[in-house]
């Protein structure tokens, strides 16, 4: 079955008790404690609001764990997804952004349905890095403005006009805002070296910098920016999100194409390498399909509620599972603290610095930079590196979708490579050679002789003969033109594919206009039953299609014999 929520599995046969509870009630309430300063910071950094942030977190961290396919993983906004929502945000509005989550969720959905969750596993690693990395050094430039405290300016989209903005603008930093940042950033990084582990550091920081900031606000001292100051309508509390369809025509669709492409392939890679870690630590398994169409639901819905782009959250999936989380329900429980949070506290919100929370997201961006991988990888393969390095200047100087984009196509580009390398014809002209024939004829002994007479040939096929092979088959029209009967040997061929299969239909067509006869020997069945339905049995005669090399090259040698 493609659609098996693990949520609804707890409840078979009494599985579900008082104590699984108590431990899911404990790891939720502090795993909806730790994402409050995270959903907030990535809400402000994305270019909405903090309550949008927070939105995210209750409405996708419950649908996540009610429909998803992981016993533990928490759902919610991520670090991953500041710069693709920032950049719709500006070009599109809040609308456009609600339509491309909305696109994406549709394509999560129909990945699910596909059965193409196993395929993430193969994404190659030098392009998550490059891309991750990517992301957290966008992230980190973001936030410059607000951890520095510049103040009467507008800061351009673009790393690098970024950059050029801060640098024109070095006057205009604000020594308090700096000050209470760097505070905040030794607070989080102190606490989370020497600190109670299961409360994190960015929790802490949160609190110490908010208290600092109203107490020198209220004694006339300093004024520092805070949510309030950017987001005055907090003040007056808020109403329940109701649900609200988007207004969608056809051109909008197709120019949100690309970004609900992006944000669809991040979340699933986001979410499926964190559900992978979850089984890792846990010794449990998820199901991957289940999984992405989880995320889709959950992407379809929370942006009806006026949510952002959600997925799986590593670091608040490990700190659930730290804290003693057993199922699915801690992290309803997360959703549900999260929401007496934003109808009973939301209000207080208004007097939490900026610099706090871009102090936060700086972290953030650090654990994510995996800069320990990066510099691992770049000792490797120079594929790999070129790879690796690509993605990570096209994310970081281009944009985040063309980063993926290219990610996936340099993907394909390596498995073909790859798979190309593994991949050979061998001429076997020799007179007497030595073949191993144990994986095609058991009877045989391992090693025997092949009595190759003047006037045959043979070939050998190693490796999958698909597109990528498929250029190199001239190799097959080369030969000395004394050949009576030529021998393709397909023994390790695992799978052939419709451009191989043109490719042997052409072969065999132009061999047998020169007089050629044409065997083929060791044809496993599924590449029997492929070159069946293109008609290639017949037109080289089923009667010429040989078990093993043994029968063809006594009926080759035969041929050759009576043409002289």
């Amino acid at each position: 079955m493609v659609f098996s929520p693990k949520f609804f599995h707890l409840f078979k046969k009494g599985r579900y008790n008082r104590e699984r509870f108590v431990a899911d009630l404990i790891a939720g309430v502090v795993v909806g404690i730790i994402a409050l300063p995270l959903a907030i910071a990535f809400g402000i950094a994305s270019g909405v609001s903090p309550q949008q942030g927070l939105i995210t977190a209750i409405v996708a961290g419950f649908l996540v764990s009610v429909f998803g396919g992981s016993r533990f993983l928490i759902g919610g906004p991520t670090g991953a997804f500041i710069v693709i929502v920032s950049s719709i945000v500006a070009q599109y509005g809040i609308q456009g952004l609600t339509i491309a989550t909305i696109m994406a969720g549709i394509i999560l959905i129909a990945m699910g349905v596909c059965k193409l969750g196993a395929v993430f596993k193969f994404i190659p690693y030098p392009i998550v890095v490059g891309f991750t990395s990517g992301i957290a050094l966008t992230i980190f430039s973001t936030q410059m403005k607000d951890f520095f405290g510049f103040s009467g300016i507008t800061v351009p989209s673009g790393f690098i006009p970024e950059w050029g903005c801060y640098l024109s603008n070095l006057g205009s930093i604000s020594l308090t805002e700096t000050a209470l940042s760097f505070g905040c950033l030794l607070v989080i990084i102190a606490w989370n070296r020497w600190g109670f582990k299961k409360i994190p550091g960015s929790l802490i920081a949160l609190i110490v910098g908010t208290a600092v900031s109203v107490v020198l606000s209220k004694c006339g001292v300093v004024q520092f920016a805070t949510i309030g100051s950017k987001f005055p309508e907090l003040a007056e509390g808020l109403p329940l999100p109701k649900p609200v369809a988007p207004a969608m025509d056809f051109n909008t669709v197709k120019n949100l194409v690309s970004p609900a492409f992006t944000i669809a392939i991040l979340c699933a890679i986001e979410s499926l390498l964190a559900a992978m870690v979850a089984d890792g630590v846990t010794g449990k398994q998820h199901d991957s399909n289940t999984e992405l169409i989880g995320q889709g639901i959950a992407n379809i819905i929370t942006p009806l509620f006026g949510g952002i782009p959600a997925t799986g959250a590593l670091a608040r999936t490990m700190a659930s599972i730290n804290n003693g989380a057993r199922t699915s329900v801690a992290g309803i429980v997360h959703a549900v603290v999260l929401l007496l949070i934003y109808l009973f506290l939301m209000p207080y919100a208004v007097y939490i610095p900026l610099g706090c929370l871009a102090a936060i997201l700086v972290v953030v961006a650090w654990n994510m930079s995996e800069w320990r991988s990066f510099r691992y990888l770049l000792r490797g393969d120079k594929a790999d590196i070129a790879v690796l390095l690509i993605t990570f200047f096209l994310t970081v100087i281009v944009d985040l979708t063309v980063g993926i984009e290219v990610g996936i196509v340099l993907a394909i580009v390596m498995f073909v490579r790859r798979m190309m390398q593994s991949s050979s014809i061998e001429v076997i002209d020799n007179d007497r050679i030595a073949a191993t024939e144990d994986d095609e004829l058991a009877s045989k002994d391992d090693i025997e002789m092949l009595d190759i007479h003047k006037g045959v040939e043979v070939y050998e096929i190693n490796g999958p003969y698909f597109f990528g092979l498929a250029s190199r088959s001239e190799q097959f029209e080369r030969r000395n033109k004394d050949t009576a009967v030529r021998i393709i040997r397909m023994r390790k061929v695992p799978f052939i594919d419709s451009t191989g299969v043109r490719n042997l239909g052409n072969l065999i067509d132009m061999a047998h206009k020169r007089g050629v006869k044409v065997l083929l020997s060791g044809v496993n069945d599924s590449v029997l039953s492929t070159l069946h339905k293109f008609g290639v049995d017949s037109k080289i005669g089923k009667e010429n299609i040989y078990p093993n090399i043994f029968p063809a090259l006594e009926a080759a040698n035969s041929l050759a014999d009576s043409a002289k």
